[in-house]
């Protein structure tokens, strides 16, 4: 028999009072002692206001990314109808982790406190939501389980600190980092955001019932785009693990994140097209849909992405978009998540109204939707 599954909690957490623009550089450092010239550029395109940090102004780690997300699960849980001994999934999302080895679950699991149950690790960049939302949304279905708990986290910020920089040579000889790495310390930023699915929906307030989970990855056909732990050489791409030592490794600029721009929009043609497919197939009503949530990086690429659907004929009314990326930054893996908890949040969701979430990730080009139900 296969069940039905709703989102039965949201939850979120953001670390810290919220960043305004003017303060980022008094968290994040100024690289070789001197403000960023791209700075400017990077909050032109993002349109972001503030964001969080899970660092203090001297850069110390206030909390960990499993940390994050075991509180945003134990929100979840809280909003919910139920607790968190009925918990018998969890599945965690992140770009990175904090640590090589083991995987983010087993530490959430831990954070929790919880009695031994089956755990996913799911590591991408932002699609790694959607993957962990449909492991368990599929382990739900199929009568593996009746409650699942799905995180997103991420920690960002401590991987921009001038340190991570000031150690590659290329960027030492000139002086400054380029715009590839520099935009992403003015558009990533840090908190965690958590769903709890249940086989039945709450008895005394609204479900987000899942109808569907749709994923393509396109990396045969680009590159990779977003990319940490490896340079690009004449070769091809070296990883960090293949230098002699892990100095080495950061000498080169292996240990940075960063994002090859003009590839990227490359990728928005595909992603739209995706979206188009999913109408062809009937998955897609446009009429039907009364929120959108997407998850874009920044404004500049939400306008790109408008005048496609309007060449195609399949623009979405603007007044049913949500986004709070303006206010909570882009937090990655875990911006799905806080999307819909500020969603639901809200308290203007009606019975019958279906909710479009949509991700994309530039890594190596990947696309997702998911379609819920207001129940």
């Amino acid at each position: 028999m296969m069940h039905e599954v709703y989102i039965n909690g949201c939850g979120a957490f953001l670390p810290g009072a919220p960043v305004g623009n003017e303060e980022m550089e008094d968290y994040l450092g100024l690289v070789f002692g001197k403000r960023s010239r791209y700075r400017a550029v990077a909050l032109k395109q993002n349109r972001i206001k503030t964001r969080h940090y899970a660092i203090d102004r001297t850069g110390r780690t206030l909390h960990s990314s499993a940390v994050m997300a075991a509180e945003a699960i134990r929100t979840a849980a809280g909003n919910s109808e139920t607790t968190l001994a009925a918990i018998g999934y969890v599945a965690t999302s992140a770009t990175l982790g904090d640590g090589l080895v083991p995987g983010l679950a087993s530490h959430v699991h831990a954070e929790l406190g919880l009695r031994e149950i089956e755990i996913a690790n799911f590591q991408s960049v932002c699609m790694s939501a959607l993957m962990a939302v449909k492991s368990a949304y599929l382990q739900l279905k199929a009568g593996e389980h009746r409650c699942a708990a799905v995180s997103g986290s991420e920690a960002s910020s401590r991987y921009f600190r001038p340190g991570f920089y000031e150690c590659v040579d290329a960027y030492r000889d000139a002086g400054e980092i380029p715009f590839a790495a520099d935009f992403l310390r003015y558009t990533l930023s840090d908190g965690a955001g958590a769903v709890i699915l249940e086989t039945r929906p709450n008895a005394r307030q609204l479900s987000l019932k899942i109808h569907w989970i749709d994923i393509r990855s396109y990396a045969h056909r680009f590159d990779a785009c977003m990319t940490g732990g490896a340079v690009r050489s004449a070769e091809g791409w070296q990883h960090w693990s293949a230098f002699g030592d892990p100095v080495a490794a950061a000498r080169a600029g292996a240990m940075i994140l960063v994002q090859d721009f003009a590839m990227m929009k490359r990728m928005l043609p595909v992603w739209v097209a995706h979206y188009l497919d999913l109408i062809d197939a009937g998955r897609i009503v446009i009429d039907d849909i009364g929120y959108l949530c997407s998850h874009y990086s920044s404004h500049s690429l939400r306008e790109e992405v408008i005048v496609l659907l309007k060449q195609a004929g399949a623009m979405i009314d603007e007044r049913r978009w949500f986004s709070n990326l303006y206010s909570k930054g882009n937090t990655g893996a875990a911006s799905i998540f806080i999307m819909l908890e500020e969603l639901y949040r809200a308290g203007n969701l009606q019975r019958g109204e279906k909710i479009l979430c949509h991700v994309p990730e530039s890594g190596r080009c990947l696309n997702g939707f998911m379609l819920l139900e207001v129940v």
